[in-house]
């Protein structure tokens, strides 16, 4: 997953650009990135690292300009390295940056296609370069030679060449030099874009991000979302174009992000994040209790942040104390987009203490979102053993997460799942918990469904297998394999360190 946030005004956009990436470095810690423009020059600063890392006083005082487009990134497969920080930049035609999140299902067929028809030169394996050289030649091939400047009808002739090429999911924010700022979701809607406006002295500034809450908190007004193969133009003279530009569409957005992506405080597609977690508690107290009538539990603990909302509600359910009996370390990232696996064994022991007393000589029920690779799940329970605990119950807001994700959330490959051919009582064996519930698929489709009923779908591969864009092939899915196992990307991550070092040791002989 990542994070995007374009927005278009009357004066400097440089600091709330900055404060609306904040507001969604959830979605994102490995890298940050912001392109500014004045109409004339692009202005670029971009690197691995946190938003308050990457962006000191002396980038920000270097990026001019009333429209602007800002990232985060968490690392994927195959974008480690610091060269595939985002936005990414073309210059022609009239100068193009974009920031994309998602992941293109046919990106290596792009890429080829690219170079050999339409003679555009990759520099990263991402494929977010890839969808970006995409619109910049379908927006060159729809001027004429005599214009001067693209006009609405131009950007989303080239929009609808990108959404007839690229397959997969992507919530795209593009700025294009001295013409305006664009942003558009792919046919399914599977990755979230909104769009709002806020009055400024000159006029009206409108931003297009990844999740309301950059604009609760910097002062914008949620207009609505971005539909499925729609988009949004923002001219600079502040006119908004609108458009559809997929020939079918559906809306079928990522279940997931309800689950553990987004911030609670958010709304996507019409439906409180906060909501559906409040909902995914209720089912799951109301099935544990239907299920196991005489459990011996004597308090709820949530596993800080996310399943707390569930937890509560869980506990409300089955009439039993809720505690916090983990203390977060805040200055640890989220271990779930940590890469390599001794990384996140690290720092979950960094990220979570336990307080004693909440514990010892207690039958504990933990709740957590999801459990994916089993990693956390496994420390939690024998962090709550070492506090004390008699006994250790575990509770999921999700279902079992067998399969991999292909749209933009780095999961790992199939044998790394712990739920992958394993069944619940082999799951809890493996955590070492006495016993192990999880939500049920339908209650979890219901327990967000029931906050907008217009949903046509839910993308819900991870936990059911079944992929909305109708194209993923188990050719696909065992090339994932191969370039998302840990190994795999470890030796990435070191081959790119020392790419990296050798650069700065140029740099410096020169």
């Amino acid at each position: 997953m990542c994070g995007l946030v374009g927005i278009i005004g009357h004066s400097p956009v440089n600091q709330i650009l900055y404060d609306g990436l904040t507001l969604i470095q959830h979605r994102g810690q490995d890298a940050a990135g912001m392109a500014t423009s004045d109409g004339k020059h692009v202005f670029l600063r971009k690197d691995n690292g946190l938003v308050k890392d990457v962006f000191r006083t002396r980038h920000m005082s270097q990026l001019f300009g009333a429209m602007g487009i800002g990232h985060v990134r968490y690392p994927t497969a195959g974008t480690d390295s610091r060269a595939e920080a985002q936005p990414f930049y073309v210059n022609s035609p009239y100068g193009i940056a974009l920031g994309h999140n998602g992941n293109l299902t046919n990106a290596e067929a792009l890429g080829k296609e690219l170079f050999l028809h339409d003679r555009r030169q990759l520099n990263t394996a991402s494929d977010s370069e890839i969808l970006l050289n995409v619109l910049a030649h379908e927006l060159m091939a729809t001027l004429e030679t005599s214009k001067l400047r693209a006009k609405p009808e131009d950007v989303f002739r080239a929009v609808r060449g990108v959404m007839r090429r690229c397959q997969g999911a992507y919530a795209v924010v593009a700025m294009i030099v001295g013409v305006g700022i664009i942003g558009f979701r792919d046919a399914c809607g599977i990755r979230p874009l909104v769009y709002g406006t806020k009055q400024e002295p000159g006029g009206v500034s409108h931003m297009l991000a990844s999740e309301s809450v950059a604009m609760d908190v910097t002062g914008y007004s949620l207009i609505r979302d971005i539909a499925p193969g729609e988009a949004v133009f923002v001219a600079l003279d502040g006119s908004v174009h609108t458009a559809v530009c997929a020939t079918k569409t559906r809306r079928a957005p990522c279940i997931f992000e309800y689950v553990y992506l987004a911030r609670p405080d958010s709304i996507l597609d019409g439906i409180p994040v906060y909501q559906t977690r409040i909902n995914m508690g209720i089912r799951l107290g109301k099935r544990l209790r239907s299920e196991w009538p005489d459990h011996d539990i004597d308090v709820v603990i949530p596993v800080p942040d996310t399943s707390r909302t569930s937890a509560l509600e869980m506990a409300k359910v089955l009439d039993l104390p809720y505690r916090e009996g983990f203390i977060k370390n805040r200055y640890i990232g989220r271990t779930f987009i940590m890469p390599g696996q001794t990384e996140r064994k690290k720092s979950v022991r960094y990220k979570l203490n336990a307080i004693g007393a909440e514990f010892k000589n207690r039958n504990v029920l933990l709740v957590d979102d999801s459990i994916v690779r089993g990693t956390t799940s496994r420390q939690l329970v024998d962090l709550a053993r070492e506090a004390g605990a008699r006994k250790v119950y575990f509770a999921s807001a999700a279902p079992p997460v067998r399969y991999p994700n292909v749209y933009g959330i780095d999961m790992p490959c199939r044998s790394e799942l712990i739920a992958n051919g394993r069944d619940v009582q082999d799951i809890c064996r493996e955590i070492g918990a006495d016993k192990l519930i999880y939500q049920n698929l339908d209650d979890l489709i219901m327990s967000v469904r029931e906050c907008d009923t217009m949903i046509d779908e839910f993308d819900t591969s991870c936990f059911s297998g079944e992929y909305v864009t109708d194209d993923v092939t188990d050719e696909y899915l065992d090339f994932l394999d191969i370039n998302r196992n840990d190994s795999n990307k470890t030796a990435r991550r070191r081959s790119e360190l020392d790419l990296s070092e050798l650069t700065e040791v140029q740099e410096a002989a020169h």
